[in-house]
Formats: C-alpha cells, sequence, structure tokens
C-alpha cells in the first residue's frame, strides 16, 4: 500500500516533487522568467474533486493532464504564442496516497512537455478535499485575443466539434444518453478521450495568425469553451455589446453525432471541449477554414444586443453553460 502524505511529511513531499521541475528550480520560494519584448499572459484555474474530478471517471495522470489543459487553452484564447511554465497549488487530506500525487505530476508533466512549459514552483497545503490550483504564464504573440473585440457582420468560427467531453462524460458515469439513438463505438472512444485528455488549441492559434490576409488589421474577437460553445458565444457578444445567429444545421458537430435535439444542447452546453471560439472578419474566416482541418463556421455576428438566436425560425437562445454557485 503506497504511503500517506501524512507519513511523508511536507518536507519529503516537496524533494520527491523536485524531479517533476528542473534542477533546483524548486529550491527558492520565487521562479524567474527571463526578460522578454512580448507581453507576458497569465492566468488561474482552479480544479476541484468532487467538481471537476472524481477517482470514478478521471485517473490521477489525466487530472494532472487536464488542470495543465484548462490553463492552456486560456492562453490559446487570449492569443499566447509561447508557453513559459506553471505553478502549482495543491491541497490534499493527510490520508491521500503518494502515488495518486505523483501520477498527477506525472499527468502535468506530460501535458508540459507535449505542449511546451515547465514546472516553475507551486505550493502545497493539508485541507478537506483534493484541489489543485494552476496559474500559467504564456508569451502573448502579434493577436491578442479579446472577447470585446466582436463586430456585427464578424462570422463564427470554432476550431473543432463540440459535445465529446459531455458524451465521454456520460459514458464514464454509465449516465443515460439524451436519446435511445444508436452511437458508434469508435465515436464513444473518442469521446471519452476528449473528455479524459483533451488538447488545448495551442496549434490552431498558430494556424490563425500565420493565415491572417494581410490588409486586415489585427482584430478578433476570442475565448475558449471550456463553460461550452453557448456561453461562449455569449461571452463574446455581453463583452462587445453583440448579438448572435447560429446555423442550425451547422453547428460544430463531431463525424456521425446525432442530429437531434436533445443532442444539440450537448453540443452547445457540454462544457469542457476546451476548443477556441471565434469572431472573424470574413476573408480571416475563409482564409481559416482553408488552412485550419476541423474548423466550423456555425454563425454570424449582429449588432442586436444581446440576443442569439437560431437562423431558421428565429428562436431565442438562451445560455445554459457550466456557472459555479448556481
Amino acid at each position: 500500500m503506497s504511503i500517506t502524505l501524512a507519513e511523508l511529511g511536507e518536507a519529503e513531499l516537496l524533494s520527491r516533487l523536485a524531479r517533476f521541475a528542473p534542477p533546483g528550480q524548486l529550491n527558492d520560494d520565487t521562479a524567474l522568467l527571463p526578460p522578454d519584448s512580448r507581453a507576458l499572459l497569465v492566468n488561474t484555474d482552479v480544479m476541484v474533486e468532487g467538481v471537476h474530478f472524481s477517482d470514478a471517471t478521471t485517473a490521477p495522470a489525466d487530472v494532472g493532464w487536464r488542470a495543465v489543459v484548462a490553463n492552456l487553452s486560456d492562453l490559446a484564447a487570449s492569443g499566447s504564442e509561447q508557453v513559459e511554465g506553471i505553478t502549482v497549488g495543491l491541497v490534499a487530506p493527510g490520508t491521500t496516497s503518494w502515488w495518486w500525487i505523483e501520477q498527477v505530476y506525472q499527468g502535468i508533466s506530460e501535458a508540459l512537455e507535449h505542449f511546451g512549459g515547465t514546472l516553475l514552483g507551486g505550493d502545497c497545503s493539508t485541507g478537506n478535499q483534493r484541489l489543485l490550483s494552476i496559474s500559467a504564464f504564456g508569451r502573448l504573440g502579434p493577436l491578442r485575443l479579446h472577447r470585446a473585440q466582436a463586430q456585427p457582420g464578424d462570422l463564427l468560427m470554432s476550431s473543432g466539434p463540440h459535445g465529446l467531453s459531455r458524451l465521454g462524460l456520460a459514458l464514464l458515469q454509465d449516465t443515460p444518453l439524451p436519446t435511445a439513438l444508436s452511437v458508434p463505438a469508435w465515436l464513444k472512444e473518442q469521446a471519452i478521450r476528449c473528455h479524459q485528455r483533451p488538447w488545448p488549441r495551442l496549434d490552431a492559434l498558430q494556424t490563425l495568425v500565420a493565415c491572417k490576409p494581410e490588409q486586415l488589421p489585427w482584430r478578433a474577437g476570442g475565448t475558449d469553451s471550456s463553460d461550452g460553445l453557448l456561453a461562449a458565444v455569449n461571452g463574446l457578444c455581453q463583452s462587445s455589446g453583440c448579438g448572435a445567429v447560429l446555423l442550425r444545421d451547422a453547428l460544430p458537430r463531431a463525424d456521425a453525432w446525432p442530429c437531434e435535439g436533445a443532442w444539440d444542447r450537448w453540443c452547445l452546453s457540454g462544457g469542457e471541449d476546451f476548443e477556441l471560439v471565434l469572431s472573424l472578419p470574413p476573408e480571416w474566416a475563409e482564409s481559416w477554414r482553408q488552412h485550419q482541418p476541423g474548423r466550423c463556421c456555425f454563425g454570424s455576428i449582429t449588432a442586436d444586443t444581446g440576443r442569439i438566436i437560431w437562423n431558421d425560425d428565429g428562436a431565442f437562445l438562451q445560455p445554459s453553460g457550466f456557472s459555479h454557485y448556481r
């Protein structure tokens, strides 16, 4: 049986965690980021046991991976072209096994190795439940994405399909699907992978920057869909003082995704897909469509402040993505 944190002690815990960082990186209480001509983007994301993960659905290595991806997705959605690193705040009861912690940090290390950046530092504390609080640091590229930069006439674009993470969660929890429609086994496997090992769309951002038409300014509205596709569109509209029309037949669905109202609700509001949701001038949107695999135009921005409607019947869409304290 693995040793617990209470048996291990704080000093030994920190000593063991040091192997996940560059040599000597955890010797001090601060981390030094060398000066750079580019601005530094910073974000913080928290993952709480029972809210964002559980042993029933998420292996500890996947907890670490997902925690990193949630942060890097925010960096990508703000225009970061290079990940510098992360700090990790760890809270766990003394009864937590060292094996669980080791696996979490292994997942963190795997994500950083894949997407860039290093473990810069962090802190640990005892507590009643397991929690990870990660701050990520990235260098800003030429495009600073803001929710408030959407404009009427822009096209709404997604870097990939939505709803897969929600389907994966339902399959892992063995809870009912929206309808009794048959879903192919390969789609189920893809959905579980998307839930347990999502990707931040740093690659899609790179393509977006590279394919900008020369005559256009560096102006685009952007966010990610961690709280759901519809919540992302609503965030763009609320911040920009605009509205949106969504194309019912062009929602960013995965291949073989059922075209049913209940399934579309998962596509719109399932959450944790971590795709980029962008508001782009039509010329830029078309260029990105040609260069970025899996991209999808699913609507447009209007001047009708605060109203998000369907294109076919004008029905109003009420955002219902994930929200804390509700």
